[in-house]
């Protein structure tokens, strides 16, 4: 047994790969009603996951493995930020 934790998964393209879901929100959305300063624009998947564990970086840990594991995300082009944001 254990207590719940909330989770979050962040999965988002490495910074060497194209995002052309951000280009078209920075081009088609930002820059064109007016946010000229906004250089760069990033797009992310947030997965939020509640867990029981008996700590927080065992909760950490659960998602990592599981994201891993499942095949959540593309480890050759993506990256998972996975942080415990409390019970």
């Amino acid at each position: 047994m254990g207590t719940n934790y909330k989770v979050e998964c962040i999965i988002s393209n490495k910074a060497t790969i194209r995002d052309p879901e951000g280009e078209t929100i920075l081009r088609d959305l930002i820059i064109r009603n007016g946010y000229e300063n906004v250089k760069n624009v990033r797009a992310a998947k947030l997965l939020q996951i509640e867990v029981s564990a008996p700590n927080k970086e065992s909760a950490e840990k659960l998602v990592l493995k599981m994201c891993d594991e499942l095949r959540i995300y593309n480890p050759v082009v993506s990256t998972c930020i996975v942080r415990v944001s409390g019970n």
